[in-house]
């Protein structure tokens, strides 16, 4: 049976978790339709998902459609949680976008696109909501072309609108679809409308596909599914359906489109296995195999801590739900146990044929709170219990405050860290108190120096220790940092140089001005010395890190604080507060159109603003956020 590996993407209330569900009842694999409001869903399953309301952890499902097995991963929509998305998206083959029909393209659904374009998954989208007042297809269509600047191809016309949203005109079979009794139901689509909008389809798409363009007049049904197909997976353009998921319109021929657009995996089973943990969860490590075969106590190699692993148990998984198997084969997401050591980003190869695949990116956390043991009993066992949870989830990360030695946890954002400590408390029984939210300020060079020397010598008996570098320091793009060497002449051996950059990577853990990490450098070694006996790679190592202390206490440098971008909801007669209160809090207005304003504000001044917006608004505001990195704190 063919595969397609697919995730559902898209931003918080959009409609997701909904289409799951109805993905799951149209195929068979469910007998019931879950609902969200009722906490009956296959995918939400956790007690948390369930109070909430929201997808908080990524869920793999499967299903079979027309003789083709679909892995579904069903993706969370807060920003709280893209770490999840993320390490999704390294592993898929596909992904369906789903959008509001009355919202059109959101803040989340903006960034969950960008992630999807950074590992290249082609992408098919679903305009969702269209029974809702407001709901507007083409509107939502031209905000998918101008927001996300892609070709975006609909494939569908609505039937209706609104309330009298009952089915869709699919333009590519030239039929028109309704859902009688929730079955759907086809006939011919022959009136002027569906022909004026098929004729326009066939030259969007002759535009971009040359063997479409030669029968553009006379396309035939296959060679515009052919085209179709081929942009899709090229990443030229992106197919667009519509529905209802709540009314179970539209379910099927997503789905068929699923099948017809996607690609596959194209791993070789009989090559040696070579698989991608993107998940962990309690002992069970969630794979993707690229290629070969991992069966039931197979041994595996982990190259990047060069041990290795036995897989004592492969099961495929339904949500919270698992059955055993003997083996996955190339193309198969499955969760395995046995592994001690594996993390999210783990590559599993042979020792004959090692392999490292590229691993997920790790989004830096943004905001710490304090914690702190209520006893001290648990006092003994947080920290090894913290250590569990980063483990499982690698956007937290565990640290001692040098300065107050409490325990400081950080994250990617203020929900995060609440569902983190809530999942603490119920795996562990441990009962924690939490300090105030404090975001992550990071240090950057505004003005450089150049030939800063710094001589390491240390005799204090038997081999010493000598190094000599002058270093450069400059500003750099962004908030990253880059290394290099201009000595000539071998005066500082290449294995020195390494030994340089890594002493200057530990000097940037924190900043002259406040102790905060720097960010947005550039340090180039322009010279040094060797001694020919007490040189080495350490002496030059600890050159690097006090050189580079040296030459940061002579650089001009700024405070950056994270920043997050902000689009408020409220009605018109409350804009006014809205904006005095944006204001208070030092914000940027980017924009404002309706009801809607844009603004990009400090992440330290948001913490509680629900509350604030909800009681300016009378409880008729809302909004949502995003990152959008670090700026001059003020």
């Amino acid at each position: 049976m063919r595969v397609r590996n697919i995730g559902i993407l898209a931003h918080v209330d959009a409609g997701k978790t909904t289409l799951t569900e109805r993905i799951l009842f149209a195929t068979g694999a469910t007998h019931k339709r879950g609902e969200v409001h009722d906490g009956t869903t296959v995918t939400d399953f956790d007690p948390q998902e369930r109070e909430r309301g929201i997808t908080i952890f990524a869920a793999t499902v499967g299903c079979d459609w027309a003789d083709h097995r679909l892995n579904l991963i069903d993706t969370p929509g807060h920003v709280d949680f893209s770490d999840e998305v993320e390490r999704s998206l390294r592993v898929l083959d596909g992904a369906v976008a789903v959008f509001d029909g009355v919202a059109g393209v959101q803040p989340q659904s903006e960034s969950v696109w960008r992630q999807a374009d950074r590992y290249g998954v082609p992408r098919l989208a679903f305009v969702n909501k269209l029974d809702r007042p407001g709901g507007n297809f083409a509107a939502t269509v031209a905000s998918i072309r101008d927001r996300l600047g892609v070709a975006a191809l609909a494939v569908q016309l609505p039937i209706g609108a609104e309330g009298g949203f009952r089915g869709v005109v699919d333009l590519v079979g030239m039929r028109r679809l309704t859902w009688p009794g929730g079955v759907p139901h086809a006939e011919p689509a022959d009136d002027e409308q569906a022909r004026q909008a098929r004729r326009e389809l066939e030259e969007a798409v002759a535009e971009r596909h040359p063997a479409a363009l030669e029968e553009l007049g006379a396309m035939s049904r296959r060679t515009l599914v052919t085209a179709l197909r081929e942009l899709t997976r090229a990443g030229e353009a992106v197919v667009v359906l519509c529905g209802s998921a709540y009314r179970n319109i539209g379910v099927e021929p997503l789905l068929d489109a699923v099948v017809d657009y996607l690609p596959g995996p194209a791993g070789d089973p009989g090559a040696p296995p070579v698989a991608l943990v993107f998940k962990r969860a309690g002992r069970l490590c969630f794979l993707r195999v690229y290629d070969g075969t991992i069966g039931k106590g197979d041994v595996v190699w982990d190259a990047a801590t060069g041990r290795t692993e036995r897989v004592s148990r492969i099961v495929r998984v339904q949500a919270d739900r698992h059955a055993e198997v003997g083996r996955a084969v190339a193309g198969d997401i499955v969760a395995v146990a046995g592994l001690k050591a594996a993390r999210a980003g783990t590559t599993l190869s042979t020792r004959a044929h090692p392999v490292r695949l590229e691993a997920p990116r790790v989004a830096e956390p943004v905001v710490s709170v304090a914690v702190e043991a209520r006893t001290r009993a648990d006092a003994q066992r947080l920290l090894p219990a913290l250590a569990v949870l980063a483990g499982e989830d690698p956007s937290l990360a565990v640290r001692a405050d040098p300065e107050t030695g409490q325990i400081l946890l950080s994250g990617l954002g203020e929900l995060h860290l609440e569902v983190a400590v809530t999942t603490l408390h119920r795996n562990t029984g441990l009962r924690v108190t939490v300090g105030r939210p404090q975001v992550a300020y990071r240090e950057a060079v505004v003005r450089g120096v150049t030939g800063v020397p710094y001589r390491h010598v240390k005799q204090d008996g038997g081999a010493g220790q000598f190094a000599h570098v002058v270093l450069d320091v400059a500003p750099a793009d962004g908030t990253g940092f880059a290394f290099a060497s201009t000595v000539t002449g071998g005066r500082v051996p290449a294995e020195y140089v390494r030994a340089v950059e890594a002493g200057c990577r530990e000097a940037l853990a924190g900043g002259p001005l406040a102790g905060h990490p720097v960010v947005g450098i550039t340090v180039t070694l322009t010279d040094g010395a060797t001694h020919v006996k007490d040189s080495s790679e350490l002496a030059f190592r600890a050159a690097g890190r006090f050189g580079l202390r040296a030459a940061l206490a002579r650089c001009e440098l700024r405070v950056l604080e994270p920043v997050a971008e902000v689009v408020v909801t409220a009605p018109a007669d409350a804009l006014g507060a809205v904006l005095g209160d944006l204001a208070a809090r030092r914000a940027q207005v980017t924009g404002s159109t309706g009801r809607a304003v844009t603004a990009v504000v400090p992440l330290a001044e948001l913490f509680g603003y629900a509350t604030q917006l909800r009681s300016r608004t009378h409880g008729r505001g809302d909004f949502t956020s995003r990152p959008a990195g670090y700026r001059h704190a003020a």
